[in-house]
C-alpha cells in the first residue's frame, strides 16, 4: 500500500515513567536449546469438536503459564484453519514449539545469536539477548516462522516506494508477558521485514485466509504502512487486491472516519479499508497500549475486521460483509508474500510496535478468533508501548529542544546531529550513555566529524569505534565534555531553532552548552563493577545500593548527576540511610528530598564526596563481589572509593 507522505502526528498518551525491565534472567538463563531441536515436531490440536473445551481452559489460565494445546496456532488448527506462518519476539504461538523466536546481530562485531524460549511453548529468553548484546547494540536480523514451513522474515529489499529496510533495534521496547521481560519489534521509518516470493502455504489467487497480530495502539502514525500479512511476492504495487494484510494506523484513507484512530484496517492494496468499500463510520478504533488486530478474507466475496484490547475483554467486529466492489478485489489476487512493518511496495515510512502474529489457511471461525483473543489476554502483556523504555533517554539542550538525528530515524553514517522539538516516539532522540562515555542511538554513536578537535567541528552519527571523538562526559555545569578535544558540545551562538547543527567549542558554561542526559550513565566502581540498585529495577524507597556486574540494559545502573549534586535513577536519589554521617552508614535509594545525605561531588581523585558527612562513598574493605552493599567512610583515596561518573 502506498500513501502520500505527510507529517506524522504525535501518538496519544501523556509522558509517564517508563517500564523498567528486570535483569535476573541473564544470571539464570538456561543453556540454548540444541540446533537440532529448533524445528522439532509441533503439537497439532484435536478436531473442531474440542474448540469450546480449549476456550474454556484458556479462560482459567494464569497469566504466567501457557497450557499445552492452548496457544493461538493450536486453537486455529483445532478449528480446521492451521497456521501457515507464526511470528513473535515474545512467546511461542504453538505449544510444541522449542525453536528460536528471532535472531539478533551485534553491532560491535557482526556476530549473531538466536533468541529462543525459557521453556517449550513458553516465553522469550530476553536474558540471553541482554547478555549477548551487553555493552553494544543489536538489531533484529531475522524473525523465525514457528510453523514447519520456514516462512522466516528478513529485513526487506528496496521496492517501489522505499529503500532497503533495516532491522529494528533489538532492545528499543521491553515489556512484560507472563511475568517475564520480553522485547517487541519497534518499527520506525525504514524498519521492516519481508518474505520475498510466495511463502509456503500462504494464500494466493483468491484463496481464503486469516491473520491476527498484537501491536501497539499508542505507537502509531498516519503514513504508509505498518502492516502484517499477505503482500506481493516482489516489493512492488501490482494492483488492487494483490495484498491482504492487517494494519493499525491513524490513516483515514476513505473518509469519513469516526474519531482520530488508530483504526484496525485492511490493506488490500491501493486502499486502507475500514470496512465495506473503504469508509466505515462504525469502526470506532482501538487505542489501548496493546491491540489485537484481526482480518479474515474468503478471497471471493467476504471479509471481516476485528479489534480488541490485548490486556482484557473480547473482540469488537468492525466489519463483516462484502469485499469492496471496486475493481480487483472480487476475487482477490494475493501473491503470497509476507510483510511486517511495511506496505506491499515497501512503503516504509510509518511506525508501530509488533509483538506477535500469525497467518492461517482458510476462513477462521468467530469461535477460533475469540479463543485466540482469550489466549492473548491470558499471556499477560503489560508495560507502556509508546516510548522506548530501555536505559536510553532524551538529551535535552538549548531552548528545551532535544538532540536529534536528521533524516527521521534512519541513522546512516554521517547523519547530521541537530536540535529538534522533543518527540516521545522518536527513536533517534533516545540516547544511551555507555560505560565508555559514548552516546549511542540507532546502533551508532555521537561522533566528532573526522575525530576532529578544532572549534566549530560539527558532530554527526557514526559507527561506534571507541575513538576519542565519541566520548562525552556529563559535567556538573550541564555541559557534555569531550576529553580528546578539551571542548564541549555546543549549539552555535546559542541557537535553538529546529535543525540547528551541533558542534564542539571551547567550554564556557553558557546556555549554548547545557545538555541534560535524561537517561543517565553508568557509575563504574571498584573491581570494574557498576553501582546498582537491588531488586531489579523496581526502585522502591530503601532499596539497597550495591555493586553488580555492569549491564548496559539495566535501567537502575544508569544514574543522572544533577547540577545540585544528586545522583538519581528510577525516579529516586542515592541517599544515606537516615541522613546519617557516621562511618559505615549504608546508602540506599530514596525519594529525592534535597537532604544533605543526597549530595555527591566527584573529586579529582575519583571519589564521590558527601559534604554533609565529610565522608566518601565506599565499598567495605574494598570488596568487589556482586551484591556488595555500599556505605560512607572516611575519605582515603583507596581503590574502594573510586567511582567514575561518565
Amino acid at each position: 500500500m502506498r500513501l502520500t507522505p505527510r507529517a506524522t502526528p504525535a501518538p496519544p498518551g501523556a509522558t509517564a515513567p517508563r517500564a523498567t525491565p528486570d535483569r535476573t534472567a541473564a544470571s539464570r538463563t538456561p543453556a540454548l536449546l540444541a540446533a537440532a531441536l529448533r524445528r522439532a515436531a509441533r503439537v497439532i490440536g484435536p478436531p473442531v469438536a474440542v474448540l469450546a473445551l480449549v476456550l474454556g481452559s484458556l479462560l482459567a489460565l494464569p497469566a504466567a503459564s501457557q497450557a499445552a494445546g492452548s496457544l493461538p496456532c493450536d486453537i486455529y488448527a483445532a478449528a480446521g484453519t492451521p497456521c501457515v506462518a507464526a511470528h513473535s519476539t515474545v512467546r511461542a504461538l504453538l505449544s510444541g514449539y522449542v525453536g528460536p523466536l528471532y535472531q539478533v546481530t551485534r553491532a560491535s562485531d557482526g556476530a549473531t545469536a538466536d533468541i529462543g524460549l525459557l521453556a517449550q511453548g513458553g516465553y522469550a529468553d530476553a536474558g540471553h539477548q541482554d547478555t549477548f548484546c551487553g555493552g553494544t547494540t543489536c538489531r533484529i536480523s531475522k524473525v523465525y516462522d514457528q510453523t514447519s514451513r520456514h516462512n522466516d522474515l528478513l529485513p526487506g529489499p528496496a521496492g517501489g516506494a522505499g529503500g532497503a529496510d533495516r532491522g529494528a533495534d533489538a532492545s528499543e521496547i521491553a515489556v512484560r508477558a507472563g511475568g517475564h521481560k520480553v522485547y517487541g519489534i519497534w518499527v520506525s521509518p525504514g524498519v521492516g521485514y519481508r518474505y520475498t516470493g510466495a511463502a509456503s502455504g500462504v494464500a494466493v489467487g483468491g484463496q481464503p485466509e486469516g491473520v491476527y497480530m498484537v501491536a501497539s495502539g499508542t505507537h502509531v502514525g498516519s503514513d504508509c504502512c505498518f502492516d502484517y500479512g499477505n503482500a506481493e511476492s516482489t516489493p512492488y504495487d501490482t494492483g488492487n487486491g494483490h495484498m491482504d494484510a492487517v494494519s493499525i494506523a491513524t490513516t483515514c484513507y476513505f473518509s469519513p472516519c469516526t474519531g482520530s484512530g488508530p483504526w484496525v484496517e485492511a490493506d488490500l492494496e491501493n486502499g486502507m479499508f475500514q470496512g465495506d468499500n473503504g469508509s466505515n463510520t462504525a469502526n470506532l478504533g482501538n487505542s489501548s497500549p496493546y491491540v489485537t488486530a484481526v482480518l479474515k478474507n474468503d478471497g471471493r466475496t467476504t471479509y471481516a475486521l476485528k479489534g480488541g484490547n490485548s490486556q482484557g475483554g473480547g473482540l469488537s467486529t468492525w466489519w463483516s460483509g462484502g469485499l469492496p466492489t471496486r475493481g480487483g478485489y472480487r476475487p482477490m489476487q494475493q501473491e503470497g508474500g509476507i510483510i511486517l512493518g511495511t506496505g506491499g511496495d515497501n512503503s516504509n515510512r510509518n511506525m508501530g510496535t509488533f509483538f506477535e502474529g500469525a497467518m492461517v489457511a482458510g476462513y477462521p471461525s468467530d469461535a477460533a478468533e475469540n479463543a485466540v483473543q482469550a489466549n492473548v489476554v491470558a499471556a499477560g502483556y503489560s508495560g507502556r508501548t509508546d516510548v522506548p523504555n530501555g536505559p536510553q533517554g532524551t538529551v535535552t539542550g538549548p531552548g528545551g529542544r532535544c538532540v536529534d538525528v536528521a533524516a527521521d530515524d534512519t541513522g546512516t553514517n554521517g547523519a547530521a546531529v541537530q536540535l529538534w522539538d522533543c518527540q516521545t516516539w522518536a527513536e533517534d532522540q533516545h540516547w544511551a550513555h555507555h560505560a565508555n562515555g559514548s552516546l549511542g542511538t540507532l546502533g551508532r554513536c555521537l561522533d566528532v566529524n573526522g575525530n576532529g578537535t578544532a572549534n566549530g567541528t560539527q558532530v554527526e552519527l557514526w559507527d561506534c569505534n571507541g575513538a576519542g571523538g565519541q566520548k562525552f562526559v556529563q559535567r556538573s555545569d550541564g555541559s557534555l565534555f569531550n576529553p580528546q578535544s578539551g571542548r564541549c558540545l555546543d549549539s552555535p551562538n546559542g541557537a535553538t531553532a529546529n535543525g540547528t547543527r551541533l558542534q564542539i567549542w571551547d567550554c564556557n558554561g553558557s546556555a549554548a552548552q547545557r545538555f541534560t542526559v535524561n537517561g543517565g550513565a553508568p557509575v563504574a566502581g571498584p573491581g570494574g563493577r557498576c553501582v546498582d540498585v537491588a531488586a531489579d529495577d523496581t526502585g522502591t524507597n530503601g532499596a539497597a545500593v550495591q555493586l553488580w556486574d555492569c549491564q548496559s540494559w539495566a535501567v537502575d545502573q544508569h544514574w543522572f548527576h544533577s547540577a545540585g549534586g544528586t545522583l538519581g535513577t528510577l525516579g529516586r536519589c542515592l541517599d544515606i540511610n537516615g541522613n546519617g554521617t557516621a562511618n559505615g552508614t549504608q546508602v540506599e535509594l530514596w525519594d529525592c528530598d534535597g537532604a544533605g545525605g543526597q549530595v555527591w561531588n566527584q573529586r579529582p581523585d575519583g571519589s564521590l564526596f558527601n559534604p554533609q558527612s565529610g565522608r566518601c562513598l565506599d565499598s567495605p574493605s574494598g570488596a568487589t563481589a556482586n551484591g556488595t552493599r555500599l556505605q560512607i567512610w572516611d575519605c582515603n583515596g583507596s581503590a574502594a572509593q573510586q567511582f567514575a561518573l561518565i
